[in-house]
C-alpha cells in the first residue's frame, strides 16, 4: 500500500520505520528540512519539505494515489485540516492522532477512519501497568468496552494442566470471557487454542473480557491449586 504521512516527529518516523518493515511503500509530509532529510537517509522513506495541509505539497506527495493517511501533526487543528484534505481527495483510510478530547467529534466528521488519543493512551497504559503488574501487554477495542490482556501462567496457578474447553466451563471463569490466543514457550509462535488445548506451565494466554471482570480474570487465572 502507499501510506502518507503528515509529521515526522518521533511519532511519524516510528510509524514510517513499522510500516516500512512490513512491506509498504511510504511518504512523509513535514516542514523540517533536518527531519525529511532523516526520513531519507535513516527511514528510506520519501520525504517532501512543506505544510501537510498544503494541496500543492499533498498533490506532490500523490495524495490521490493513497491508500492510507495518517495525521501525526503536532496540533489538532493541523491534524483535522489534514484529515478534512485527505478525505476530499477520496483517500478511503484516514488515521488521526488527537491530543485533545475535544476535537474527537471534529476529526471524525471530517472522515477519520481511526482517532488515536495519545494522551488517553498513555494515562490508560501507566494505569493498567500499575493495577495489573502481572499482566504483560493489554489493548482495549471500542472505546474500552472490551479488554485484551496478555497473561504469562506461573507454574502452580489453577488452570495449569487444564483444558480451555474445562476453563470455559467452570463457574467462576467470568461470563463473556474467553481464551483467544495461546503460547506454549516464549520461542513459540502465538496460536489460536482449541477447546482440547491443555495449557501447560511456564506458558502464555490470550483473553479477551469486559473491563469489569479484569479482577475475576486474574484472580481466576493466577488462583493457586
Amino acid at each position: 500500500m502507499y501510506i502518507l504521512i503528515g509529521g515526522a516527529g518521533l511519532v511519524g518516523l516510528n510509524l514510517a520505520q513499522k510500516l516500512v518493515e512490513l512491506g509498504h511503500t511510504v511518504a512523509i509530509i513535514d516542514c523540517d528540512p533536518h527531519a525529511c532529510r532523516y526520513a531519507r537517509e535513516q527511514v528510506g522513506v520519501m520525504a517532501f519539505e512543506g505544510s501537510a495541509v498544503s494541496t500543492e505539497v499533498l498533490l506532490e506527495a500523490g495524495i490521490r494515489k493513497a491508500d492510507s493517511v495518517a495525521a501525526v501533526l503536532r496540533q489538532d487543528a493541523l491534524n483535522l485540516a489534514m484529515v478534512t484534505l485527505a478525505k476530499h481527495y477520496g483517500v478511503s483510510h484516514i488515521l488521526a492522532r488527537m491530543r485533545h478530547r475535544d476535537f474527537a467529534e471534529p476529526l471524525r466528521l471530517a472522515g477519520a477512519n481511526h482517532i488515536i488519543s495519545t494522551v488517553e493512551l498513555a494515562v490508560s497504559t501507566m494505569v493498567n501497568a500499575i493495577e495489573y503488574p502481572q499482566v504483560e501487554s493489554m489493548m482495549h477495542f471500542e472505546q474500552g468496552q472490551i479488554e485484551v490482556l496478555k497473561l504469562a501462567l506461573p507454574n502452580n496457578c489453577y488452570v495449569v494442566g487444564r483444558s480451555v474447553a474445562e476453563i470455559a466451563q467452570d463457574k467462576r471463569f467470568p461470563t463473556g470471557s474467553l481464551i483467544i490466543g495461546y503460547q506454549a514457550h516464549p520461542h513459540e509462535d502465538l496460536v489460536i487454542p482449541n477447546g482440547s488445548t491443555i495449557l501447560e506451565p511456564d506458558s502464555t494466554v490470550l483473553i479477551v473480557t469486559k473491563p469489569g471482570s479484569l479482577h475475576q480474570v486474574i484472580d481466576f487465572i493466577e488462583g493457586c491449586r
